[in-house]
Order: structure tokens, then C-alpha cells, then sequence
């Protein structure tokens, strides 16, 4: 059964903000390849995933895309509510289906602007979206389509509740802003190496520690921050 807590962030709400949200709360399927919002909108609703995984995508006007960050469970869709910008130049798109709780983007708005634990929460973990982005740049940039998808498929893994991904090779190269032959070649080579298996468009991964061994740091850069700002909020007693 889906509860808010299981999101880390909502988890991590004070009694008084939890009072205060979670009545507005609305558990909402997620299927793959949803739109929750496009580049320009203004956000009506931001969403708290539970077992789903969402992608922002910045979409070029030619429309190719590549990701730039991807949110699970422990963050929630939907930042520039309350940064103020109250719309994004992303794409919101699910890519991995599940379940998330939808929460009217005013009640948020409203509860970050008087809650000073809230706040902090919500900047912390825009911290660490911020640093997934900067590194995602880095990654792309820098280092081969095999580390890539190494990284893409770890951060992925640490938001979902076990080792399978549901994910065609069309979808990671347009995640990953690369040709699908350039997957193609990189998912064979891990499946060989008796890492991952893949058939029509179900990953599953049977070697973790080997698929850590084969990328780059910056995997290990994004989770590390991560959980520093979430080790860091809970010392601080809040």
C-alpha cells in the first residue's frame, strides 16, 4: 500500500507541515512516457514520487532532447514552485512508471514561505538536484556512452525498489542525448560482461558491483551529496 512516507522528503516533514500538506495529498498513477508538464507551463501541481522515476529533459527547437537530472523518491517534481520562477524551461517526463502523490503547487508555495523547516528542506534537496544537473553536464561532456549509461543506470537504481528497469533503448538514447546505436553497443557490452540482462526493453541488473567498478565518479559525486544534505537535515533535528 502507497503511503507519503514513503517519499524521503515528505517523510522528512515536521508534524506541523505534515498537518498542513498531507490533506491535500492525492495519490496519482504514473505510466511510462507521461508528460506531467512541458517547457514554458506554468505548474499547477507538483508531485512526490513514490516507486516512479521522472526525468527532466531540455528540449532543443529542433526536438532532440537529453536529460539533465532525474527524480524518484527521495525528492519530489516541480522546484521552480517555490524558486519563484513558477514555470521551467524542462520536460517532465515519467520514465520509469509508478506511483506519485500530487499536491496543488499553492499549498506548497504557501507552506515554504512560512515554514522555516520546510524551506530548508526544499533548498537542500535543490542542492542536490542542482549538483545532479552540474555533473550530468560533466558526464556528458567528458566521458564515454558506456560510463554514461552506467551512471544513468545507478541513479536510476537507488530510486526504485528493486534491480529491474523497465526501458527501451530508443528512451536512454533520448535521455542521454545520444544515438540509439551508440545504447545498442554499451547494453551489449554489459550483457556480455554478465552484468545486465536485457530483453525487449526490461533491464534487469544481476552484477552491482561490477556496474559500479565500470563508471565514471560521477555517480559517486551526485549519491555522495545526496546523502549529505539528507544525513546533514537529520542532525540538525528536523
Amino acid at each position: 500500500m502507497m503511503e507519503p512516507l514513503q517519499n524521503r522528503l515528505l517523510s522528512a516533514l515536521e508534524k506541523n507541515s505534515k498537518e498542513h500538506i498531507f490533506p491535500h495529498l492525492s495519490l496519482t498513477s504514473l505510466p511510462l512516457g507521461k508528460v506531467l508538464y512541458e517547457s514554458g507551463e506554468k505548474l499547477e501541481y507538483v508531485y512526490f514520487p513514490i516507486d516512479a522515476i521522472v526525468s527532466l529533459l531540455f528540449v532543443m527547437s529542433d526536438g532532440a532532447s537529453a536529460e539533465i537530472s532525474l527524480v524518484g523518491n527521495e525528492g519530489l517534481v516541480g522546484i521552480s514552485v517555490f524558486m519563484g520562477g513558477g514555470s521551467t524551461p524542462s520536460r517532465a517526463i515519467v520514465q520509469s512508471a509508478g506511483s506519485a502523490y500530487r499536491l496543488p503547487a499553492a499549498i506548497l508555495r504557501q507552506e515554504f514561505n512560512s515554514e522555516s523547516q520546510i524551506r530548508l528542506l526544499l533548498l537542500r534537496y535543490t542542492q542536490a538536484l542542482i549538483t545532479q544537473m552540474s555533473q550530468t553536464a560533466v558526464c556528458n561532456r567528458h566521458h564515454k556512452i558506456d560510463q554514461q549509461l552506467c551512471r544513468w543506470l545507478l541513479l536510476s537504481l537507488d530510486r526504485l525498489p528493486d534491480n529491474k528497469l523497465t526501458m527501451t533503448q530508443e528512451l536512454i538514447a533520448n535521455m542521454l542525448g545520444v544515438r540509439r546505436e551508440g545504447v545498442t553497443e554499451a547494453a551489449g557490452k554489459l550483457q556480455r560482461a554478465g552484468i545486465i540482462t536485457y530483453h525487449r526493453g526490461h533491464i534487469t541488473v544481476i552484477d552491482r558491483p561490477k556496474l559500479e567498478a565500470l563508471c565514471c565518479e560521477c555517480y559517486q559525486v551526485v549519491k555522495d551529496e545526496t546523502d549529505r544534505l539528507e544525513a546533514f537535515d537529520s542532525k540538525s533535528g528536523n
